[in-house]
């Protein structure tokens, strides 16, 4: 059984006034972090130019492919009936990415190959911990 998950898709980066911009971003996930879904970007798109993850709950992504969803760092939507957008809200800025919805649900039933919806679990430890700490209730 497949542990990780790596899927390069093909994006713009939309910036009003501006042509899009194409960009290859890669999607990530893993059975170490059932919830989270990690988008990596090439180092030309950020500020830095040493490139960005953005981590987010695979549920939201979820949502996103059918409704607006998310109201913190990240929402996504769908943008008629094959692109989905996802914004990016940081401190000094937002960008807003047009993915093809097909590439993103893709990658969702993709890593449900690797975690089984309703079947995460966040490890041993935590487990063990928050059983104590609801000690039995």
């Amino acid at each position: 059984m497949r542990l990780t998950l790596e899927q390069p898709v093909r994006a713009r980066l939309v910036s009003p006034g501006f042509p899009d911009l194409p960009i290859r971003p890669t999607l990530r996930y893993s059975a170490t972090e059932p919830f989270a879904v990690r988008i990596d970007f090439p180092a030309h798109v950020s500020e830095d130019e040493r490139g960005a993850t953005w981590t987010f709950a695979r549920s939201l992504l979820e949502e996103g492919l059918d409704a607006a969803a998310g109201i913190g760092d990240v929402r996504i939507e769908p943008c008629g009936r094959s692109r989905t957008i996802i914004e990016f809200h940081a401190p000094h800025g937002m960008a807003a990415i047009r993915f093809a919805a097909a590439s993103l649900r893709r990658f969702l039933q993709r890593s449900y190959a690797v975690v089984e919806p309703g079947r995460e679990r966040l490890g041993p430890e935590l487990d063990h911990g928050l059983l104590s700490l609801l000690d039995g209730v």
